[in-house]
């Protein structure tokens, strides 16, 4: 009995495997593109807070946070621990407090008031602390507070829960290159301060940043 079933032809699963090659081409083209959006949405973070605090000095000659006169400027409260600490131009306060009479926590309600930023300016609302991309949170500290020991700067700003493919990219796109020193460097995902950076690749075997885990990186301007 003759046997009439053909199987494919050479031609035919040639085809098919371009075709999957352009798929799965497309699919991590896709995610590149992501992965870059992602990395370019932490940087202006970055690099608008300084644009508020410029705008803001040069709007009122006072620092958001530390303005002793932000009820007359932008009708905010400029109720600060202790009360001697307003107008000496140092943001007072860690970068991720949450204590409504920090410096460091006014800060956000002083620039959006003043129309620098946008956000809800009541400091008991529940989004009242920025979050980046991934949704960690974002703040910023005098330099003298600095989260990383050898981090210098006469401000710093930390954006936190960062995946480490994205830290390292964030150090290559703005500063070093290197995590563990220049003005970007990177800590562990923690509230304490750190005593030093993580370097993105180990010099001594162990360690090194991992691009699965969530980091919290800082920039010192």
């Amino acid at each position: 009995m003759k046997n009439n079933q053909g199987g494919f032809t050479l031609v035919e699963i040639a085809i098919v495997l371009v075709i999957i090659g352009l798929l799965l081409g497309g699919v991590l083209k896709g995610q590149e593109l992501i992965n870059s959006a992602k990395v370019k949405n932490f940087a202006t973070d970055f690099r608008n807070i300084p644009l508020f605090i410029y705008g803001y000095q040069d709007k009122f000659k006072s620092l958001p946070g530390d303005d002793r006169d932000a009820v007359t400027h932008v009708a905010g409260t400029n109720a600060t621990t202790p009360s001697g600490s307003q107008g000496n131009g140092v943001i007072n306060g860690s970068w991720n407090s949450t204590t409504q009479t920090d410096e460091s926590f006014l800060f956000w309600q002083h620039v959006r008031l003043a129309g620098l930023a946008a956000g809800p300016t009541t400091v008991s609302a529940a989004d009242y602390i920025p979050k980046n991309a991934d949704g960690g949170i974002i703040g910023i500290t005098s330099g003298t507070a600095t989260p990383i020991t050898g981090l210098r700067g006469t401000y710093i700003i930390c954006s936190q829960g960062v995946l480490g493919k994205f830290a390292k990219q964030l150090d290559i796109t703005m500063d070093d290159g290197n995590t563990a020193t220049g003005s970007v460097q990177v800590m562990a995902n923690q509230a304490a301060n750190q005593a030093s950076a993580v370097a993105a690749v180990p010099t001594t075997g162990t360690g090194g940043i991992d691009d699965a885990q969530s980091y919290t990186v800082c920039m010192a301007f």
